[in-house]
Formats: structure tokens, C-alpha cells, sequence
């Protein structure tokens, strides 16, 4: 009980030096808060790019054309071959047929290109099988697989290397995303650690004849310091608070220009699903700081 008395009257302790400050106070809330805002926001930009990336790399596939004298029974047992793979999680058979029909509805509008159609005379293209890999690293292994397959001979073109460099253009976006954000988010923590603790500082010099008092009657260290640190935590909640309020508008702001970029459909709908894992992130990554500032003050006022 005696434990619980001492916690809460440092705790409105914290609370008194942060209403107290009155301009600092609010001074510091709003500079934390866009450095958490900008952290926040960097979060979201990189979840954002993953989802793209990932939806980007769903669709990506290796299309295997076979030669024109191949039939549909020999190209099913080849498929049924690929199926054992490990690698593989799917494979669909486009017949000659199918291919012409998807490639007139995509084309079909250009009048050359349906005069030239008419010229030949015959179907040109060639029956396929689309082959999605379980991860993007695999599509090297199926390629290699099926340039070492017993039916490379049956096959006209494998166009792996014309997505090659989709493949690595998609890794070095996901990888500077993550570079981006980590860069950001440190450079902008220790911004907001910098702000918090010059406050807490400025608070502990304005009280130091009490602190010095309190010291002479017997205070213990953590009764002295606890304050402090609520004060920190204070200023880490406000500001996360507002952070994620920022966020919320930004996003639904730039939602208009995302529509449809992302597989939920816009940023703020990206946002709103991801929502309770942002708004506790935030909020305890403001927390984390403004303690992680009070320590650091307290700290250096004491050896002082």
C-alpha cells in the first residue's frame, strides 16, 4: 500500500512539472510528435511498397512456349513433370488457341495488328505453360531445371531472362525502402530523444533547490527520479497520440492519388488495416523515447 501511495504521488509529481512547463511542454509534445509522425509515416511508406512489391511479385510468372509441332498431350505430360517440383506452385496450360483469343482482346482494336493477323492465315503464336514459383529465388531453379529437362527440346523459348531484371529491380526497391525507413526513423529518434531530454533537463535545473531538500530528508534515488521519468512518458504518449492522427490525415489525404496502387485499394485503407499495430508501435516507440530521454537527464544531472 505504502509502495502505491509513493508511486502515485510521484506520478502527479510528473504530472505537475508537465502541466507547469505549459509552453515547453507543449513545445516538446509537438516537435516529438512530428519526429513520430515522420517515423510513423516512413513505416507506412515502407509496409505500403512491401504490399506492391509482393502484389508485383504474385504476378510475375516464366512463360514456356513449346514448338509449333508439339501437341496438347505432349505438353501435358511435361506439365505433370514440372508439377513434382518443389518450387512450383502452380502451372497453367495455354493452348494456341487461348493464347490468340487473350492476345486479340488485348490488340484486337489496332487495325494493323488484325490486318496482319488476317494475312497469315494461320494462328501464330504458341501454346504455353505459365509457371508461378513458390518464391521469387526459385525462378532461377525452374529455369535451370527446365534448360537440363529431357523436353528441352520440345521447348522454343523460356522467357526467364526477360524477367530477370524485374526480378532484381523489385529486390533493389524492397531493399532501399528498408534502408530508407531505418535511416529516417534513426536519424528522426534521435531528433526527438535530443528535444525530450533538453526538457526534462531544463525541469530537473528549474527544481534543483527541491531536489537538493528532498535528497537531505532521506528521499531514496527512485523517489527522486521517478517524476522524471513520468514526465517523459508523459511526453511520449501525447506525442504518440497526435502522431498517429497525423498519419491517419496524411493518409487519407494521399489516398485519392493510391487508389489502386496497393492490394487493399489505397493508402488509408493500407492505414486503417494495419491501424492498432501502428497506433501501439507509435505510441510506445514515443514512450520508449521520452523515457529513454529521462534516464540520459537524469543521469548527467546526478553526475553533475
Amino acid at each position: 500500500m505504502q509502495r502505491t501511495l509513493k508511486l502515485w504521488r510521484t506520478f502527479k509529481e510528473g504530472m505537475t512539472n508537465f502541466r507547469r512547463n505549459g509552453w515547453l511542454s507543449l513545445a516538446t509534445i509537438i516537435i516529438l510528435s512530428l519526429s513520430l509522425f515522420i517515423i510513423s509515416l516512413a513505416g507506412l511508406i515502407t509496409v505500403g511498397t512491401r504490399l506492391i512489391v509482393s502484389n508485383l511479385e504474385n504476378r510475375i510468372s516464366i512463360t514456356v512456349s513449346f514448338n509449333p509441332d508439339v501437341n496438347e498431350g505432349r505438353i501435358l505430360e511435361i506439365k505433370q513433370y514440372l508439377e513434382r517440383a518443389r518450387e512450383i506452385a502452380s502451372i497453367e496450360y495455354v493452348s494456341r488457341d487461348q493464347a490468340l483469343d487473350v492476345f486479340l482482346e488485348n490488340n484486337g482494336s489496332d487495325p494493323i495488328i488484325r490486318q496482319a493477323i488476317d494475312e497469315i492465315g494461320e494462328n501464330p503464336l504458341l501454346a504455353s505453360l505459365v509457371i508461378h514459383a513458390k518464391q521469387q529465388s526459385d525462378y532461377q531453379k525452374i529455369s535451370t531445371f527446365l534448360e537440363a529437362s529431357p523436353y528441352r527440346t520440345d521447348i522454343n523459348r523460356i522467357n526467364f531472362e526477360k524477367n530477370r531484371k524485374i526480378f532484381e529491380r523489385l529486390k533493389h526497391i524492397g531493399a532501399t525502402t528498408r534502408k530508407f525507413g531505418l535511416a529516417v526513423g534513426g536519424a528522426f529518434g534521435l531528433i526527438a530523444i535530443l528535444i525530450t531530454f533538453n526538457t526534462i533537463r531544463i525541469t530537473i535545473y528549474s527544481h534543483r533547490q527541491e531536489f537538493e531538500i528532498m535528497r537531505l530528508v532521506g528521499a531514496s534515488n527512485l523517489y527522486v527520479r521517478m517524476p522524471y521519468i513520468f514526465e517523459g512518458i508523459l511526453y511520449g504518449i501525447f506525442a504518440g497520440v497526435t502522431a498517429v492522427i497525423l498519419v491517419a490525415l496524411s493518409a487519407y489525404g494521399l489516398s485519392g492519388y493510391t487508389e489502386g496502387a496497393f492490394p487493399q485499394g489505397n493508402i488509408f485503407q493500407v492505414f486503417t488495416a494495419y491501424l492498432p499495430t501502428i497506433a501501439v508501435s507509435t505510441i510506445c516507440l514515443g514512450i520508449f523515447l521520452g523515457v529513454i530521454s529521462s534516464f540520459i537527464a537524469i543521469h548527467r544531472y546526478l553526475k553533475a
